[in-house]
């Protein structure tokens, strides 16, 4: 077992230890499948998109892309819990709609979104939460593939829903998506692991302040 390293940070000293390295590794092992998981899809619907025989295989994809999300935003390290807290509700909104959705139509899943784009309304909750994902790491670690991302994930399902992008646009901001995401979760399979376990001393801080002993 690693021996805890002592930090200093801005509300006191700090260790970190085996769990909190290990927490990161499934944070970032949650956001490479997702990653992985979002690029063979957007691989199938743009090399075979007319082939009806991979819809199931897409509807799987997805349900793997959703869980993983899952993990990573179980497992993320965000100073604001009601901010970790709202993003973690948007995707459990966005998987019970999608599960209303796979329920609720004969169609497969994936068909059943491209040809009523108002599913969006419910499934693309799960995509504000991966778009804070995006945020997160953009303000905290200044990386470009996310601040290409943040903005791109929102044009393009808003412009589907709303039908004013042409569809040779939404495909390269689809191949756009794919291709930056797998950057993202490279760099961060590559990036020490302290920084995205972050200032421990912030949360402890933040802890005590919400305990009720201090509160009024």
């Amino acid at each position: 077992m690693t021996e805890p390293m002592i930090y200093q940070g801005q509300f006191g000293e700090f260790t970190i230890t085996d769990s909190d390295r290990q927490g990161v590794i499934i944070y970032r092992a949650g956001l490479m499948v997702a990653a992985l998981c979002f690029a063979a899809g957007v691989a199938l619907v743009v090399g075979q998109g007319g082939d009806r025989t991979i819809l199931p295989l897409l509807s799987l994809l997805y349900t793997v892309f959703l869980l993983a999300l899952g993990v990573s935003l179980l497992t993320i390290h965000i100073y604001m819990g009601a901010l970790h807290r709202m993003l973690q509700v948007c995707w459990l909104v966005g998987v019970g709609a999608a599960i209303a959705v796979s329920h609720g139509d004969p169609d497969p899943f994936v068909l059943t979104v491209y040809q009523h784009p108002l599913t969006l309304l419910g499934i693309g909750f799960a995509f504000v939460a991966l778009t804070g994902i995006f945020f997160k790491e953009a303000v905290c670690f200044n990386r470009l593939e996310t601040k290409f991302l943040t903005p791109l994930v929102p044009v393009l399902l808003l412009g589907h829903l709303t039908g004013i992008l042409p569809l040779t646009v939404e495909r390269g901001l689809l191949v756009a998506w794919a291709g930056l995401m797998l950057i993202f979760a490279v760099r961060k399979v590559i990036q020490p692991l302290p920084p995205d376990i972050g200032d421990k001393s912030v949360f402890e801080y933040l802890k005590q302040a919400r305990s009720p002993a201090n509160v009024g």
